[in-house]
């Protein structure tokens, strides 16, 4: 079961004079992500690299930010994926300490830095959530609203026109008993438009 996160967690390593700092975080998609690590190299101007590694979406990708090929990025993405995170950021921020590490060095340093900042993060499984949109008479408006509450639906919007239109997201293996609930309830009078 793929899992996020429900906060920011950090780490922080000092390995032969060198810094890293360390984070993974929620985010949305690859735009948040670009949006987060500039505004760590804003934050970090005298940092010698800001590597990150990004699982969204279905979509991965990991940046080196100069450090040798495939030993900062990738390392930190085997970490998320290890893990089965989606929605996540890991980024490590280096200050360099006058000491090279070597590839393995690097390695580990960027893996442990994300691996340390997991140990404090509390992971939130994804359920996948379906969208439903029905229209009910007036009466059963309070059925409705039960059967969303007994299903574990989130109310998106409703509008009272000629009928009570309902916008919700529940997950998706509760989706097809609630409909079975409503069309029941309803006495098929629910009208379902696709979400």
């Amino acid at each position: 079961m793929p899992f996020t996160l429900a906060a920011p967690s950090h780490s922080e390593l000092l390995i032969r004079k060198s810094r890293f700092i360390g984070c993974v975080q929620p985010v949305a998609d690859r735009a948040a992500a670009q949006a987060v690590v500039e505004a760590l190299r804003i934050a970090h101007p005298g940092a010698a690299h800001v590597c990150w590694a990004l699982m969204a979406g279905g979509q991965s990708a990991a940046n080196d930010d100069g450090e040798p090929g495939g030993t900062a990025g990738r390392p930190m993405l085997e970490v998320l994926r290890h893990h089965d995170l989606q929605g996540v950021l890991a980024s490590v921020v280096r200050y360099f300490g006058g000491v090279k590490l070597g590839a393995g060095g690097l390695v580990r340093a960027y893996t442990d830095s994300i691996a340390q900042a997991l140990a404090d993060a509390t992971l939130v499984p994804l359920v996948k959530q379906r969208h439903l949109q029905c229209a009910v008479p007036y009466a059963f408006e309070g059925v409705v609203r039960r059967e969303m509450a007994t299903a574990g639906a989130a109310l998106r919007e409703v509008r009272h026109e000629s009928l009570v239109h309902f916008s919700l997201s529940l997950p998706e293996s509760a989706a097809a008993g609630f409909i079975a609930a409503i069309d029941d309830a309803a006495q098929g009078r629910a009208a379902w438009q696709p979400a």
